[in-house]
């Protein structure tokens, strides 16, 4: 579980998204109405008309056209019923907007998602939240209170990094393990219970109500020609208080950085752990939109920032993700299994000097792109490859004295599992170099040049287990354990 607490709104700009927030510590349906009014259903014609004109683009990452899944959906709803599913399980840590929507103003995602519901004549609308926290109870309250129990279901999933992907979230939803199907799947032809789905992240459908309240001139009226209205960002890090900040496109990221008084040291983290390190001086240089991102180097993405305060070791912080990265993913394919324990490894020896590890990270990066099931390699690898970009002055110290100095202070946000998970444990008094451990569990245990295991430093995934625990019965010289940190 990933802690979650209200968090601090702020703004550069008008109070969209986040409009009554400052007297509302939650809205209820009549505060809802009182702030955004009630709206009239509309076509499915008329829905993508206004998507399109304002170019409304998903905001779970991808940025990916919603009039273009409208339409899709559109087209199979001639023959099939169809489902709408609100992506709300956030797994990544860094981010808190859809978490804040959830709890804070249920009503507007809920707007927008019967909004689709109704255009499209869906049969069931799902909203899939983590599992026992208060996101969850927030939407199961607000669809209570519009008493559409039985045609709302709030589905609560196990929340893990992958558990956003769309073919992981539909798995769930439907009752099987969730983590990517390894086929490519259109959830417009096949989603939830097999029917079409419209699928679109939390923040996304809030922005569609938004559209149809304002209608696209008042709501293109801010932002940029190519980006227009509001989006909310998750700002978190070496700041003084984790927000979620409400922006229009266009401003400068060193606003919103001074705004949550942020200490900056070497770089920062545009995107999440899918994303890219920006140096200090490219981010304060970087434009809050998805082009000026890309101009700077970055990407947006679902808009996460997270700067790295200046007494905090960059490579050892972003070590700490790339294990967790490995740990998380389904262990489905070899780019999972082999290719992220092997990159994080390397990325781990580099920290320590090892003036070939810089070669390494490259070489297991490129066997591991484009060459995954899902998308969560090409992320995890597009993560460490920037660091060593952003962060190269900091490479060559490492190198050269085996340290940049600082400790690492555990500024990325992580969840808080992550201290009490299982991991390999190696009595080196009684060790004797067999290598057995590296031939059971070729994926988690390398030997090093004289024989002996090289173990990553990141708990045991759930899907080697079972291989761990095999190890340590079948270990020659008793040495191997399996332990719980706490």
């Amino acid at each position: 579980m990933i802690p979650y607490r209200v968090s601090k709104i702020r703004r550069l700009g008008p109070a969209r998204l986040t409009a009554g927030l400052d007297e509302h510590r939650r809205m209820d349906l009549d505060t809802h109405y009182e702030i955004h009014g009630k709206l009239d259903g509309q076509s499915v014609d008329s829905l993508i008309s206004l998507a399109e004109e304002v170019d409304l683009r998903g905001r779970g990452g991808a940025a990916f056209p919603f009039a273009r899944k409208l339409r899709a959906v559109q087209a199979n709803a001639r023959t099939s019923d169809t489902v709408v599913l609100v992506n709300a399980a956030e797994g990544e840590p860094a981010s808190m907007k859809d978490k804040m929507l959830l709890t804070r103003k249920p009503h507007l995602v809920l707007e927008g998602a019967l909004l689709a519901a109704s255009a499209l004549d869906a049969k069931e609308v799902v909203i899939a939240t983590p599992a026992g926290e208060l996101a969850e109870g927030s939407m199961r309250a607000a669809v209570a209170e519009r008493g559409l129990i039985g045609y709302v279901r709030v589905a609560g999933i196990q929340e893990r990094f992958i558990s956003g992907e769309g073919g992981s979230l539909v798995r769930a939803v439907n009752g099987e393990l969730g983590q990517p199907s390894g086929r490519k799947v259109r959830t417009s032809d096949a989603g939830v219970r097999g029917l079409p789905t419209l699928l679109s992240n939390t923040e996304t459908f809030a922005q569609l109500a938004l559209l149809a309240e304002l209608g696209p001139e008042e709501y293109g009226s801010v932002g940029t020609v190519q980006e227009p209205g509001t989006t909310l960002l998750s700002v978190s890090g070496s700041v003084k208080a984790p927000s979620v900040v409400e922006v229009t496109p266009g401003v400068p990221l060193a606003q919103v950085l001074d705004m949550c008084e942020a200490d900056v040291g070497d770089g920062v983290l545009i995107g999440g752990y899918h994303g890219k390190w920006l140096s200090a001086a490219d981010a304060y240089g970087a434009i809050v939109s998805r082009r000026g991102m890309q101009q700077a180097g970055g990407e947006l993405g679902a808009g996460i920032i997270v700067p790295l305060g200046p007494d905090t070791c960059p490579l050892g912080e972003t070590v700490r993700v790339a294990a967790y990265l490995a740990q998380q993913s389904s262990g489905q394919c070899g780019p999972c299994r082999i290719g992220l324990p092997a990159l994080a490894r390397a990325l781990s020896e580099l920290t320590m000097g090892d003036p070939q590890a810089h070669d390494l990270v490259k070489s297991a990066a490129t066997a591991v792109k484009g060459r995954g099931a899902c998308f969560h390699p090409d992320g995890t690898t597009r993560f460490v490859l920037s660091a060593l970009e952003a962060f190269a002055e900091d490479v060559d110290e490492h190198i050269i004295n085996g340290s940049c100095g600082r400790g690492v202070k555990n500024t990325l946000p992580m969840p808080i599992t992550e201290a009490s998970d299982v991991r390999l444990v190696v009595d080196w008094t009684r060790c004797q170099g067999h290598g057995l451990c590296a031939h059971l569990m070729p994926d988690l245990v390398k030997l090093d040049h004289h024989g002996f295991p090289v173990f990553m430093d990141a708990p045991v995934p759930a899907w080697a287990k079972s291989e761990a625990q095999r190890a340590v019965e079948m270990c020659p010289a008793l040495a191997l354990r399996v332990d719980s940190r706490k």
